[in-house]
Protein backbone atom coordinates (compact mmCIF):
# COMPACT_ATOMS: atom_id res chain seq x y z
CA UNK A 1 0.00 0.00 0.00
CA UNK A 2 1.24 3.51 -0.80
CA UNK A 3 2.52 5.68 2.07
CA UNK A 4 1.80 8.99 0.35
CA UNK A 5 -0.30 10.30 3.28
CA UNK A 6 2.50 9.50 5.71
CA UNK A 7 4.94 11.26 3.40
CA UNK A 8 2.67 14.31 3.64
CA UNK A 9 3.06 14.22 7.41
CA UNK A 10 -0.10 12.41 8.54
CA UNK A 11 0.34 9.10 10.36
CA UNK A 12 -2.89 7.10 10.28
CA UNK A 13 -1.45 4.29 12.40
CA UNK A 14 -0.55 6.77 15.15
CA UNK A 15 -4.13 8.01 15.00
CA UNK A 16 -5.48 4.51 15.48
CA UNK A 17 -3.13 3.94 18.43
CA UNK A 18 -4.24 7.23 20.01
CA UNK A 19 -7.86 6.10 19.86
CA UNK A 20 -6.95 2.80 21.50
CA UNK A 21 -5.08 4.59 24.26
CA UNK A 22 -7.85 7.04 25.16
CA UNK A 23 -10.73 4.56 25.37
CA UNK A 24 -10.07 3.70 29.02
CA UNK A 25 -10.01 7.39 29.95
CA UNK A 26 -13.28 8.04 28.14
CA UNK A 27 -14.87 5.10 29.96
CA UNK A 28 -14.18 6.77 33.33
CA UNK A 29 -16.50 9.64 32.44
CA UNK A 30 -19.66 7.67 31.75
CA UNK A 31 -22.77 9.04 33.48
CA UNK A 32 -26.47 8.22 33.37
CA UNK A 33 -27.77 8.98 29.89
CA UNK A 34 -24.44 8.61 28.12
CA UNK A 35 -24.50 6.12 25.26
CA UNK A 36 -21.28 4.34 24.27
CA UNK A 37 -20.44 5.98 20.98
CA UNK A 38 -16.66 6.40 20.80
CA UNK A 39 -15.70 5.64 17.22
CA UNK A 40 -19.12 6.56 15.86
CA UNK A 41 -19.64 9.64 13.71
CA UNK A 42 -21.63 11.40 16.43
CA UNK A 43 -21.64 11.33 20.21
CA UNK A 44 -24.97 10.36 21.78
CA UNK A 45 -26.79 11.16 25.02
CA UNK A 46 -30.25 9.99 26.11
CA UNK A 47 -31.88 13.12 27.52
CA UNK A 48 -34.91 11.18 28.74
CA UNK A 49 -32.71 9.56 31.41
CA UNK A 50 -32.53 12.89 33.22
CA UNK A 51 -36.26 12.71 34.08
CA UNK A 52 -36.80 16.42 33.51
CA UNK A 53 -40.24 17.87 32.79
CA UNK A 54 -39.11 20.94 30.83
CA UNK A 55 -35.39 20.58 30.16
CA UNK A 56 -33.48 23.59 28.89
CA UNK A 57 -30.13 22.86 27.29
CA UNK A 58 -27.31 25.31 27.99
CA UNK A 59 -24.14 25.08 25.90
CA UNK A 60 -20.67 26.53 26.07
CA UNK A 61 -17.44 26.29 24.09
CA UNK A 62 -13.95 27.52 24.86
CA UNK A 63 -10.24 26.79 24.63
CA UNK A 64 -7.17 27.10 26.82
CA UNK A 65 -5.48 29.99 25.03
CA UNK A 66 -1.76 30.72 25.22
CA UNK A 67 -1.47 28.85 28.51
CA UNK A 68 -0.64 26.02 26.12
CA UNK A 69 2.71 27.67 25.43
CA UNK A 70 3.64 27.10 29.08
CA UNK A 71 2.71 23.42 28.66
CA UNK A 72 4.92 23.20 25.55
CA UNK A 73 7.88 24.69 27.41
CA UNK A 74 7.39 22.51 30.49
CA UNK A 75 6.59 19.44 28.33
CA UNK A 76 3.60 18.74 30.58
CA UNK A 77 0.33 17.84 28.92
CA UNK A 78 -1.81 16.11 31.55
CA UNK A 79 -3.51 19.19 33.01
CA UNK A 80 -4.53 21.46 30.11
CA UNK A 81 -7.38 19.09 29.30
CA UNK A 82 -8.84 19.93 32.71
CA UNK A 83 -8.61 23.60 31.75
CA UNK A 84 -10.51 22.96 28.52
CA UNK A 85 -13.33 21.28 30.43
CA UNK A 86 -13.38 23.84 33.23
CA UNK A 87 -13.68 26.83 30.93
CA UNK A 88 -16.80 25.32 29.37
CA UNK A 89 -18.57 23.69 32.30
CA UNK A 90 -18.17 26.68 34.63
CA UNK A 91 -19.86 28.89 32.04
CA UNK A 92 -22.78 26.46 31.68
CA UNK A 93 -23.05 26.18 35.45
CA UNK A 94 -23.67 29.91 35.84
CA UNK A 95 -27.22 29.53 34.54
CA UNK A 96 -28.02 26.71 36.94
CA UNK A 97 -27.40 23.94 34.41
CA UNK A 98 -25.55 20.77 35.33
CA UNK A 99 -23.09 19.68 32.61
CA UNK A 100 -24.20 16.41 31.00
CA UNK A 101 -21.74 15.85 28.16
CA UNK A 102 -18.54 17.20 26.67
CA UNK A 103 -16.70 16.92 23.35
CA UNK A 104 -13.09 17.88 22.72
CA UNK A 105 -11.12 18.98 19.68
CA UNK A 106 -7.37 18.47 19.34
CA UNK A 107 -5.33 19.89 16.48
CA UNK A 108 -1.73 18.70 16.44
CA UNK A 109 1.35 19.14 14.30
CA UNK A 110 2.29 15.52 14.84
CA UNK A 111 0.19 12.71 16.27
CA UNK A 112 2.17 11.36 19.21
CA UNK A 113 -0.07 8.76 20.87
CA UNK A 114 1.50 9.14 24.34
CA UNK A 115 0.98 12.90 24.27
CA UNK A 116 -2.57 12.52 22.94
CA UNK A 117 -3.29 10.12 25.77
CA UNK A 118 -2.05 12.62 28.34
CA UNK A 119 -4.18 15.37 26.84
CA UNK A 120 -7.33 13.24 26.78
CA UNK A 121 -6.56 11.95 30.27
CA UNK A 122 -6.75 15.58 31.41
CA UNK A 123 -10.05 16.04 29.60
CA UNK A 124 -11.39 12.89 31.26
CA UNK A 125 -10.16 14.07 34.67
CA UNK A 126 -12.03 17.33 34.13
CA UNK A 127 -15.19 15.50 33.05
CA UNK A 128 -15.05 13.31 36.16
CA UNK A 129 -14.78 16.44 38.32
CA UNK A 130 -17.70 17.99 36.43
CA UNK A 131 -19.75 14.77 36.52
CA UNK A 132 -20.32 14.86 32.77
CA UNK A 133 -19.62 12.34 30.04
CA UNK A 134 -16.96 12.65 27.37
CA UNK A 135 -19.02 11.34 24.45
CA UNK A 136 -16.84 12.22 21.48
CA UNK A 137 -14.10 14.33 20.02
CA UNK A 138 -11.74 14.90 17.14
CA UNK A 139 -7.98 14.74 16.72
CA UNK A 140 -6.72 16.45 13.59
CA UNK A 141 -3.11 16.04 12.49
CA UNK A 142 -2.12 19.15 10.52
CA UNK A 143 1.64 19.24 9.94
CA UNK A 144 1.61 22.37 7.80
CA UNK A 145 -0.50 24.32 10.30
CA UNK A 146 1.31 23.48 13.56
CA UNK A 147 4.89 22.85 14.59
CA UNK A 148 5.49 19.18 15.46
CA UNK A 149 5.63 20.04 19.19
CA UNK A 150 2.57 22.27 19.17
CA UNK A 151 -1.17 21.66 19.40
CA UNK A 152 -4.41 23.41 20.22
CA UNK A 153 -7.23 22.07 22.36
CA UNK A 154 -10.80 23.27 22.67
CA UNK A 155 -14.04 21.87 24.00
CA UNK A 156 -17.80 22.03 23.82
CA UNK A 157 -20.15 21.32 26.71
CA UNK A 158 -23.91 20.89 27.03
CA UNK A 159 -25.73 21.16 30.34
CA UNK A 160 -29.38 20.79 31.30
CA UNK A 161 -31.66 22.52 33.77
CA UNK A 162 -35.38 22.53 34.47
CA UNK A 163 -36.89 25.61 32.81
CA UNK A 164 -38.36 26.78 36.13
CA UNK A 165 -34.91 26.66 37.75
CA UNK A 166 -33.01 28.52 35.04
CA UNK A 167 -30.95 31.34 36.60
CA UNK A 168 -31.15 34.66 34.79
CA UNK A 169 -30.36 37.13 37.57
CA UNK A 170 -33.82 38.70 37.50
CA UNK A 171 -34.34 38.18 41.23
CA UNK A 172 -31.12 39.97 42.22
CA UNK A 173 -31.68 43.15 44.23
CA UNK A 174 -29.42 45.82 45.79
CA UNK A 175 -28.25 44.62 49.19
CA UNK A 176 -27.79 41.02 48.07
CA UNK A 177 -24.46 39.60 49.15
CA UNK A 178 -21.66 38.33 46.93
CA UNK A 179 -20.01 35.09 48.00
CA UNK A 180 -16.78 34.18 46.24
CA UNK A 181 -15.23 30.78 45.72
CA UNK A 182 -11.43 30.81 45.43
CA UNK A 183 -9.54 30.18 42.23
CA UNK A 184 -6.51 27.91 42.05
CA UNK A 185 -4.43 30.55 40.34
CA UNK A 186 -4.46 32.34 37.01
CA UNK A 187 -6.78 29.67 35.56
CA UNK A 188 -6.85 30.01 31.73
CA UNK A 189 -7.05 33.72 31.01
CA UNK A 190 -4.55 36.51 30.55
CA UNK A 191 -1.61 34.31 29.60
CA UNK A 192 -0.47 36.62 26.81
CA UNK A 193 0.16 39.21 29.53
CA UNK A 194 1.56 36.60 31.92
CA UNK A 195 4.12 35.48 29.37
CA UNK A 196 5.08 39.02 28.41
CA UNK A 197 5.54 40.16 32.01
CA UNK A 198 7.21 37.14 33.58
CA UNK A 199 9.02 35.47 30.70
CA UNK A 200 9.78 38.08 28.04
CA UNK A 201 10.28 41.23 30.13
CA UNK A 202 11.42 39.88 33.52
CA UNK A 203 13.24 36.89 32.05
CA UNK A 204 12.06 34.49 34.74
CA UNK A 205 12.60 30.75 34.35
CA UNK A 206 9.59 28.42 34.24
CA UNK A 207 11.73 25.58 35.61
CA UNK A 208 13.08 27.58 38.57
CA UNK A 209 11.61 27.64 42.08
CA UNK A 210 10.82 31.09 43.47
CA UNK A 211 10.59 31.96 47.15
CA UNK A 212 7.70 34.33 46.55
CA UNK A 213 5.72 31.37 45.18
CA UNK A 214 6.42 29.23 48.24
CA UNK A 215 9.50 27.70 46.60
CA UNK A 216 7.45 26.21 43.79
CA UNK A 217 8.46 26.14 40.15
CA UNK A 218 6.98 29.03 38.22
CA UNK A 219 5.86 26.69 35.44
CA UNK A 220 4.07 24.39 37.87
CA UNK A 221 2.22 27.31 39.43
CA UNK A 222 1.14 28.64 36.04
CA UNK A 223 -0.03 25.20 34.89
CA UNK A 224 -2.24 24.70 37.94
CA UNK A 225 -5.55 23.62 36.38
CA UNK A 226 -8.61 25.84 36.37
CA UNK A 227 -10.96 24.92 39.20
CA UNK A 228 -14.25 23.24 38.36
CA UNK A 229 -17.11 24.43 40.60
CA UNK A 230 -19.80 21.95 39.58
CA UNK A 231 -19.87 19.80 42.72
CA UNK A 232 -19.99 22.80 45.06
CA UNK A 233 -22.83 24.50 43.20
CA UNK A 234 -24.72 21.25 42.72
CA UNK A 235 -24.58 20.71 46.48
CA UNK A 236 -26.13 24.14 47.07
CA UNK A 237 -28.80 24.46 44.40
CA UNK A 238 -31.51 22.33 46.00
CA UNK A 239 -30.79 23.59 49.51
CA UNK A 240 -30.67 27.37 49.20
CA UNK A 241 -31.73 30.04 46.71
CA UNK A 242 -28.90 31.35 44.59
CA UNK A 243 -30.03 34.45 42.72
CA UNK A 244 -27.22 34.70 40.22
CA UNK A 245 -23.74 33.46 39.45
CA UNK A 246 -20.68 34.61 37.55
CA UNK A 247 -17.62 32.74 36.28
CA UNK A 248 -14.63 35.07 36.60
CA UNK A 249 -12.65 34.60 33.41
CA UNK A 250 -11.06 37.04 30.95
CA UNK A 251 -12.17 40.56 31.81
CA UNK A 252 -11.95 39.86 35.53
CA UNK A 253 -14.49 41.42 37.88
CA UNK A 254 -15.24 44.37 35.63
CA UNK A 255 -16.57 42.40 32.69
CA UNK A 256 -17.93 39.22 34.23
CA UNK A 257 -19.83 40.28 37.35
CA UNK A 258 -22.22 42.66 35.50
CA UNK A 259 -23.27 39.76 33.25
CA UNK A 260 -25.40 38.35 36.07
CA UNK A 261 -26.99 41.68 37.04
CA UNK A 262 -30.03 43.59 35.86
CA UNK A 263 -29.62 46.87 34.01
CA UNK A 264 -28.75 49.70 36.38
CA UNK A 265 -27.29 47.43 39.03
CA UNK A 266 -23.68 47.34 40.15
CA UNK A 267 -21.50 45.81 42.84
CA UNK A 268 -18.92 46.78 45.39
CA UNK A 269 -16.16 44.23 45.98
CA UNK A 270 -13.59 44.30 48.77
CA UNK A 271 -10.30 42.86 47.53
CA UNK A 272 -9.10 42.52 51.12
CA UNK A 273 -11.92 40.13 52.03
CA UNK A 274 -10.11 36.98 50.91
CA UNK A 275 -6.51 35.66 50.83
CA UNK A 276 -4.33 36.98 48.03
CA UNK A 277 -2.57 34.42 45.84
CA UNK A 278 1.20 35.04 45.44
CA UNK A 279 1.14 34.70 41.65
CA UNK A 280 -0.96 37.85 41.31
CA UNK A 281 1.40 39.86 43.52
CA UNK A 282 4.25 38.59 41.38
CA UNK A 283 2.54 39.69 38.17
CA UNK A 284 1.71 43.12 39.57
CA UNK A 285 5.27 43.57 40.84
CA UNK A 286 7.20 42.52 37.73
CA UNK A 287 4.75 44.11 35.32
CA UNK A 288 4.23 47.28 37.35
CA UNK A 289 0.51 46.73 36.78
CA UNK A 290 -2.02 48.82 38.69
CA UNK A 291 -4.63 47.01 40.77
CA UNK A 292 -7.49 48.22 38.60
CA UNK A 293 -5.91 46.76 35.47
CA UNK A 294 -5.10 43.52 37.26
CA UNK A 295 -8.79 43.20 38.13
CA UNK A 296 -9.72 43.85 34.52
CA UNK A 297 -7.59 40.96 33.26
CA UNK A 298 -7.29 38.31 35.96
CA UNK A 299 -9.59 36.55 38.43
CA UNK A 300 -7.44 37.86 41.32
CA UNK A 301 -8.02 34.74 43.41
CA UNK A 302 -11.81 34.46 43.03
CA UNK A 303 -12.95 32.12 40.27
CA UNK A 304 -16.70 32.03 40.84
CA UNK A 305 -19.20 34.40 42.48
CA UNK A 306 -22.75 33.87 43.75
CA UNK A 307 -25.33 36.50 44.63
CA UNK A 308 -27.60 35.51 47.54
CA UNK A 309 -29.99 37.18 49.95
CA UNK A 310 -28.17 38.47 53.01
CA UNK A 311 -30.36 36.19 55.18
CA UNK A 312 -28.99 33.15 53.33
CA UNK A 313 -25.29 33.93 53.64
CA UNK A 314 -24.65 31.96 56.83
CA UNK A 315 -26.50 28.93 55.46
CA UNK A 316 -24.60 29.00 52.15
CA UNK A 317 -21.23 29.20 53.84
CA UNK A 318 -22.16 26.51 56.34
CA UNK A 319 -23.23 24.16 53.52
CA UNK A 320 -20.01 24.80 51.62
CA UNK A 321 -18.00 24.09 54.73
CA UNK A 322 -19.67 20.66 54.92
CA UNK A 323 -17.94 19.72 51.67
CA UNK A 324 -14.66 21.46 52.56
CA UNK A 325 -15.25 24.27 50.08
CA UNK A 326 -13.84 27.62 51.18
CA UNK A 327 -15.96 30.69 50.58
CA UNK A 328 -15.70 34.40 51.30
CA UNK A 329 -18.15 37.28 51.59
CA UNK A 330 -16.52 39.65 49.14
CA UNK A 331 -19.12 42.37 48.54
CA UNK A 332 -22.68 43.25 47.73
CA UNK A 333 -25.01 44.31 44.96
CA UNK A 334 -25.71 48.03 44.58
CA UNK A 335 -27.82 50.28 42.36
CA UNK A 336 -24.76 52.18 41.15
CA UNK A 337 -24.68 50.65 37.68
CA UNK A 338 -20.94 50.05 37.97
CA UNK A 339 -18.31 47.77 39.49
CA UNK A 340 -16.55 49.44 42.42
CA UNK A 341 -13.48 47.81 43.95
CA UNK A 342 -12.03 48.53 47.39
CA UNK A 343 -8.49 47.66 48.47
Amino acid sequence: MSNKYAEAGVNLEAGYESVRRIKSHVARTKVKGAIDSIGAFGGMFDLSQLNMKEPVLVSGTDGVGTKLMIAFEMDRHDTVGIDAVAMCVNDVLVQGAMPIFFLDYLAVGKNEPKKIEQLVKGVADGCVQAECALIGGETAEMPDMYDVKHYDIAGFCVGAVEKAKLLDGQSIEPGDVLIGLPSSGVHSNGFSLVRKVLLKDAGLDLHKEYEELGNKKLGDVLLTPTRIYVKAIKYLLDKVKIKGMSHITGGGFYENVPRMLKEGQGVIINLNSYPRLPIFDMLAKYGNIETKEMCNVFNMGIGFIMAVDKLDVENVQSLLKEIDERSYVIGEVTDSGSVELKW
